[in-house]
């Protein structure tokens, strides 16, 4: 088995950050949808503007809003202004992975949808 990259949206702005509430990345449904991220699936959060990395779980924000939020601990290692990437991976066998390509979501300056390359083979 090899571990994939199975979806990503790419260079999101952060809108806010909450250490107060319990965890997770809120994310606009309508981003999680087009990346096909589901709602409390693991992702891992990487911040370029400060080099942070994290793991936490995706939760959904209200659709069209543009809403990304880091929440509880992960909101420690962002700030609102900041570009951050989000990943999910899946195992797959080998024949799968060589053949994966996986879903790619690039969005403007106020996270909305600008481009995106869907999985052909998943």
């Amino acid at each position: 088995m090899r571990i994939m990259l199975r979806a990503k949206l790419h260079r999101l702005r952060l809108t806010g950050a909450d250490p107060d509430y319990e965890g997770s990345i809120a994310i606009d449904t309508n981003l999680l949808r087009a990346a096909d991220i589901l709602e409390n699936e693991m992702v891992h959060v990487w911040n370029v503007t400060n080099g942070e990395r994290l793991e936490t779980y995706a939760i959904s924000a209200p659709a069209g809003s543009g809403e990304v939020a880091l929440n509880g601990a992960a909101a420690l290692r962002g700030s609102p202004g900041d570009i951050i990437i989000v990943a999910a991976f899946a195992p797959m066998d080998e024949a799968r992975a060589r053949r994966h390509v996986p879903r790619i979501v690039h969005v403007d300056d106020r996270n909305r949808i600008r481009e995106q390359a869907l999985s052909a083979a998943s």
